[in-house]
C-alpha cells in the first residue's frame, strides 16, 4: 500500500511537469490574434482560430481594429499575433522601429490598386493618369471611395498617388469609409452604370464577384507587389512555440482562400462556424500545416 501512495504522490507532482512542457502553462492557453475587417483577414484568422482550437486545445480571442492600433498591440505585446502585414510597402511605416517578428509570409503577391468597373476601362479609362480629366472627374463627382482611414494603401493614395498623378489639382477627394463600405458603393454604382474609383486588392474576392479591373499605374508606380505576413509580439516564439510552429506552416493561395470567403459569405453562420466548417470540409488545405 505504501508503494502505491508513493507512485500516486509521484504521478500528481509529475502530470502538471507533462502536461504544460514545450513552454505551455494554463495561462498560455490563451492566443489572441489580431486582424483588420478586410475579408481576406477575416477569412483566414477565423479559419486558423477554429484550427488551434479544434487540433490544438487552445482558447482563441479574436479582435478587429484597424491596421496601425492592430500592429500596436502586437508591437506592445498586448496581442500575441497580427494576421496580415503588408511588407515590405504598405505596412512597414507600422513596422519600423518596432521589435515585431516577422513570423511566416502566408500570401506570395499581394497586389493593391485603385478598381474601376470595367465599363470604364471600356470608355478609355485605363490608367491613373485618366482620372484627373475634367470629363472623368465630373462623373465621378470628384470622389475616390476609400476604405479605413489608417490602411497603407489609403496613405499612399493620400500622400503619394494623388499629387504624382495630379488628382488633388483636379479637385478629387479621397474619402475614407471600410472596405465592406467601399464594396457596398461599388455594387450600387455599378447596378446604375456609373462612374466611381474604389481601392482593391488580391487576395479578395470582389473580383470574382464583379467585373472589376485595377487601374495602370502610368507614371510613378507606388503600389507595389507585398508579401503578406504574420507578425507576432516580441518574445512570442518563446512563449508560444506551439502555436508559432504551426503558424510558420500556414500558406495561402487564390484558390484556397477564395474558397474559404465565398463560403463565409454565403453561410448564414457566424463567421467562426462558417470557417470551422470550411475547415472540417477542407482538410487537405491545412492538414500538414499541423504538427
Amino acid at each position: 500500500m505504501k508503494k502505491i501512495m508513493i507512485l500516486v504522490l509521484a504521478l500528481a507532482v509529475l502530470l502538471p511537469t507533462v502536461a504544460f512542457a514545450n513552454g505551455q502553462s494554463e495561462e498560455t492557453k490563451t492566443v489572441k490574434l489580431a486582424y483588420v475587417n478586410w475579408e481576406e483577414g477575416v477569412a483566414w484568422s477565423h479559419a486558423i482560430a477554429a484550427i488551434l482550437e479544434d487540433e490544438y486545445g487552445y482558447e482563441v480571442e479574436l479582435t478587429a481594429a484597424d491596421v496601425a492600433p492592430s500592429i500596436s498591440s502586437v508591437a506592445n505585446g498586448d496581442q500575441d499575433f497580427f494576421m496580415e502585414g503588408w511588407l515590405p510597402n504598405l505596412h512597414t511605416v507600422y513596422t519600423e522601429g518596432t521589435d515585431i517578428v516577422r513570423i511566416k509570409t502566408i500570401y506570395e503577391n499581394g497586389i493593391v490598386g485603385l478598381i474601376v468597373p470595367k465599363y470604364m476601362i471600356e470608355d478609355g479609362v485605363t490608367t491613373i493618369s485618366d482620372l484627373a480629366k475634367p470629363e472623368v472627374a465630373e462623373k465621378l463627382n470628384y470622389q475616390i471611395t476609400g476604405i479605413d482611414a489608417g490602411a497603407g494603401m489609403m496613405i499612399q493614395c493620400e500622400e503619394e498617388i494623388m499629387p504624382a498623378y495630379g488628382l488633388d489639382e483636379a479637385g478629387i477627394e479621397l474619402i475614407a469609409s471600410s472596405g465592406p463600405a467601399m464594396l457596398a458603393a461599388m455594387d450600387a454604382a455599378m447596378k446604375r452604370n456609373e462612374y466611381i474609383v474604389g481601392m482593391g486588392w488580391q487576395p479578395h474576392s470582389m473580383f470574382g464577384r464583379y467585373d472589376l479591373a485595377i487601374l495602370e499605374q502610368d507614371k510613378e508606380v507606388i503600389y507595389a507587389p507585398d508579401e503578406i505576413v504574420i507578425l507576432g509580439r516580441p518574445g512570442v516564439e518563446e512563449d508560444l512555440p506551439e502555436v508559432t510552429a504551426f503558424m510558420k506552416n500556414v500558406i495561402w493561395t487564390n484558390e484556397t482562400i477564395g474558397s474559404l470567403m465565398v463560403f463565409i459569405s454565403d453561410s448564414d453562420k457566424s463567421t467562426l462556424e462558417a470557417a470551422r466548417e470550411w475547415k472540417n470540409a477542407n482538410t487537405d488545405v491545412w492538414q500538414d500545416w499541423v504538427q
